[in-house]
């Protein structure tokens, strides 16, 4: 069984166009046969699926007994690949989610809502019809994660657990923080993922799909 411990996003508040830079601990109850595989996923409406995006997977291995810890870096999310380049449609709160898997079947989810926006006065109140990707910033609720997890044999038959039942608003740490009220669509982390419509072609290749060694 694994238990994610804590997940820090080191470069948080940052541009738009930034790489996500998250450092994840996680805890595994006893060695893994096979590798962890991670993925993150820009989800780019709440009303279609059609514009997620998986920004970049890895799979981190081998997996000893104990305290585990990793850096996983991503791109920022394609512009094209988003609904529209209008502010409406990109300014306010969407989410990103980090995914977990084993043998290929997902153990655990974690979501985060993300706020968009312009640090100039002006263009809070009267943003410009097309979004000014320069001076599009984010902001990452890193502190509020929504977290979900999901039944996994791992290598063995299939024991009773707590952590083994979906679980929602549940703090990475125990403490019970929800996600806040307002924004977004908590719904969508009520049920599993289908793998993402759009994938973001170029910058993917550089280091997404890489293996991560744990030291």
């Amino acid at each position: 069984m694994v238990n994610i411990r804590n997940i820090e996003l080191v470069n948080n508040p940052a541009k738009f166009d930034d790489p996500y830079h998250f450092r994840i601990k996680f805890e595994a109850i006893a060695p893994l046969a096979e590798d962890l595989d991670w993925r993150l996923i820009y989800v780019g409406s709440a009303k279609s699926e059609e514009f997620d995006q998986e920004l970049d997977n890895c799979s981190v291995g081998p997996i000893p007994a104990g305290i585990n810890a990793f850096d996983f870096q991503a791109p920022a999310p394609a512009h094209h690949l988003l609904p529209s380049v209008e502010s409406e449609e990109i300014l306010g709160v969407t989410v990103i989610i980090i995914t977990a898997s084993y043998r290929e079947k997902e153990f655990v989810r974690v979501g985060y809502y993300v706020n968009t926006y312009y640090e100039e006065e002006e263009w809070k109140e009267n943003p410009p019809p097309s979004v000014q990707w320069e001076k599009l910033y984010r902001n990452v609720l890193i502190e509020k994660p929504k977290v979900t997890r999901f039944q996994n044999p791992w290598d063995s038959a299939p024991q009773a657990s707590p952590y083994d039942s979906p679980s929602f608003g549940s703090g990475l740490n125990g403490n019970g923080a929800e996600l806040p009220p307002s924004g977004g669509n908590p719904e969508m982390f009520s049920a599993p993922l289908p793998p993402p419509v759009q994938k973001v072609a170029g910058v993917v290749g550089e280091g997404g799909g890489q293996d991560v060694e744990m030291s």
